[in-house]
């Protein structure tokens, strides 16, 4: 391997290599030379991978000498872990990971000039991998199944198999791959929003929170953006935070940016730029796999119809 190692793609494998180590031989540290031969690193790329993990507070080098590189997890790294095993495991999670992988990967296929490429090749690549594992190819027959029936890909079955063995995406399935990033629900979504009424009290933001049923009063501002509107949705967006449930970090990340959005809005001479920017990775978080619930969905929307011309996601 030549010196540009990606120490940020080989660090998941190595903290979860050292859990399964140090938790086979109930050893308090590993070495982890090991690994790095595994990976074509030298010593000295696998001392800096240690201490890129040991950065982002996984592991700990206390057990490390000169000539041996060794680690242990923290507890950060354990829970790390965890979750990342529980997530791993969820059947939903792969179900999604497995339509959006499999539909990603037949779009490259056409893209590459491949027809009716065979569906398991899927396997082969980065596209069948759910946090850090590999899909398995009942997963990817389910999913080109469900991809078929939403004629999203093109294909024949066979009576061994749920959903075709070649496929082919079709113009649809170009179209959710290109502007909703493979993501179907989002891509079935696209056109179902408008329906969706927010009722948020004038220029306070308040929302209820429990309920189920949201209007949406909004309406699109076609000469641009409405600093006001923004600076109700932006208060809107912090009060609905704790509904969403979201983990820590991105609970954090998304308060910080409706708070950006308020007081650019509120400047007098607002930066449209910034405004879409933050509102865009305000809908990137509402439309990720850790919102469950119809109220991301809904403010999505409502961020869509307040920030014209964001991208959709």
């Amino acid at each position: 391997m030549s010196m540009a190692v990606d120490f940020v793609a080989l660090h998941e494998p190595l903290v979860e290599w050292v859990h399964e180590q140090t938790a086979a031989d109930s050893a308090e540290y590993v070495t982890i030379t090991a690994f790095g031969e595994q990976h074509g690193l030298d010593e000295q790329q696998t001392f800096r991978l240690l201490l890129t993990c040991k950065d982002w507070g996984l592991l700990s080098d206390r057990w490390a000498t000169m000539g041996d590189p060794a680690a242990n997890l923290t507890p950060r790294g354990m829970q790390w872990v965890q979750e990342r095993q529980r997530r791993r495991a969820d059947p939903r999670a792969r179900s999604v990971t497995a339509r959006r992988g499999l539909l990603t990967w037949l779009w490259e296929q056409k893209n590459d000039g491949a027809g009716y490429p065979v569906v398991e090749g899927v396997l082969q690549s980065p596209h069948s991998l759910h946090e850090g594992g590999r899909l398995t190819p009942e997963e990817i027959d389910r999913a080109s199944a469900y991809l078929l029936a939403k004629a999203l890909i093109t294909g024949t079955k066979t009576g061994q198999t749920e959903g075709p063995v070649r496929a082919e995406i079709t113009a649809e399935g170009q179209d959710c791959v290109e502007h909703f990033d493979g993501d179907v629900s989002a891509y079935e979504r696209r056109n179902s929003t408008g329906n969706t009424t927010f009722n948020i009290g004038e220029n306070t933001g308040n929302i209820a929170a429990n309920s189920r049923d949201f209007t949406m009063n909004a309406t699109t501002n076609k000469d641009g953006i409405d600093p006001a509107a923004v600076v109700m949705l932006a208060r809107a967006l912090r009060q609905a935070a704790p509904a969403l449930e979201l983990p820590e970090d991105d609970a954090l990340e998304f308060t910080q940016l409706a708070t950006r959005l308020e007081t650019e809005a509120a400047n007098g001479s607002p930066d449209p730029g910034r405004l879409q920017r933050w509102g865009g990775s305000i809908v990137g978080i509402l439309n990720s796999p850790v919102v469950s619930g119809a109220l991301g969905s809904v403010l999505a929307a409502y961020t869509g119809t307040v920030l014209p011309g964001l991208p959709p996601a």
